[in-house]
């Protein structure tokens, strides 16, 4: 979804008034009421809002966007997150790596020259994607495998997960609620990525904008667990405060930051 000032203004609305009216937001922007159901439309697909008789109210908190949609969703942008992510990945270093698709990112970029990593994850995407390198050793998690997106879930996983001790723990996330709590959609998930914060010597949080304030059923934990977070746009102030709170490093990163 192509990035415009006025969504991010339409969810906060939607987030503050819980519903708001087809109406009410042609008035407020002075655009078309076919503006508006475009925008409406775009944001809904993105689970940021959800389309509701003539308006548009909050998320369902029990739906995640499907695998595929969330791979194309800001692509460039977790790209850009994980290309300054792994600038802080020395080589040698031991990792887990989350499900998730701007992990994944990640592990792209983790390919590009990092060497002599240990990689464990309970993501096959991420072990297809470090596989061929032979800087890189994979060690996969046991456990279910979901068919929608290659992540690797159950009570097998957990005991997998708390046999080690690595150096990151490198984690995506669904939402971050304004009093900082990361949220999920799957209990099961949930309950790895616990493990993966309780088993890293530092955890580092990877998310795009859209995750800011974005709602999801199931608490994992709050912000102030992570050490750092990488991100493309600054957050908003009611979790910006918490970070500065807990002295979390945030790093923003935008493409004229990467060209430079």
């Amino acid at each position: 979804m192509k990035q415009i000032p006025r969504h991010q203004e339409i969810v906060e609305l939607v987030m503050k008034q819980g519903y708001v009216s087809t109406e009410e937001l042609v008035e407020r922007f002075n655009v078309s009421p076919q503006t508006i159901r475009r925008d409406l439309n775009e944001l809904a697909d993105a689970n940021k809002i959800r389309r509701y008789h003539g308006g548009a109210t909050t998320p369902l908190s029990s739906e995640n966007t499907s695998y595929n949609t969330r791979k194309s969703l800001h692509f460039s942008e977790k790209d850009l997150i994980a290309a300054n992510l792994v600038k802080h990945i020395p080589d040698g270093a031991s990792l887990f790596i989350d499900i998730g698709t701007t992990p994944e990112a990640v592990a792209r970029a983790l390919c590009l020259q990092h060497k002599q990593l240990r990689v464990v994850t309970n993501n096959l995407n991420v072990a297809t994607i470090l596989l061929p390198n032979p800087e890189v050793k994979v060690i996969l998690a046991g456990g279910e495998v979901r068919d929608h997106d290659g992540g690797i879930i159950g009570e097998a996983t957990l005991d997998f997960i708390q046999q080690f001790r690595l150096d990151f723990g490198i984690l995506g996330i669904s939402g971050i609620d304004n009093d900082g709590s990361l949220l999920d959609f799957d209990y099961h998930e949930v309950r790895v990525k616990q493990a993966i914060i309780e088993n890293s010597r530092r955890v580092f949080l990877a998310v795009d904008h859209s995750k800011f304030g974005r709602n999801a059923m199931v608490k994992l934990g709050n912000i102030s667990q992570v050490d750092a977070l990488f991100t493309d746009m600054s957050p908003p102030e009611h979790i910006l405060s918490i970070i500065n709170e807990h002295q979390i490093r945030v790093e923003v990163t935008t493409s004229s930051d990467m060209d430079e």
